[in-house]
């Protein structure tokens, strides 16, 4: 038998105000406990000039104990 533990996730959002209302809804998904979680700018230059910014959300979802597991959980991406 195979449990998911964990997983990492990274995301691309176009704002900050997006990055937080995303956050916010990922703590309330109760399939899995928002573990850690941050919120970084990214910047992209070009002869010192910013030509592009984002915002860069990474999240840690915890799905099993890994002394104790109870659930499958399949991740699918699309």
């Amino acid at each position: 038998m195979k449990y998911l533990l964990e997983t990492t996730e990274k995301y691309r959002i176009d704002s900050e105000t997006e990055a937080k209302a995303f956050i916010e809804e990922q703590k309330k998904d109760s399939s899995y406990a928002l573990k850690k979680y941050s919120s970084e700018r990214k910047e992209r230059k070009a002869k010192g000039e910013i030509i592009d910014e984002w915002m860069q959300v990474t999240l840690v979802k915890h799905f099993n104990d890994p002394k104790e597991p109870v659930e499958e959980v399949t991740v699918t991406y699309g």
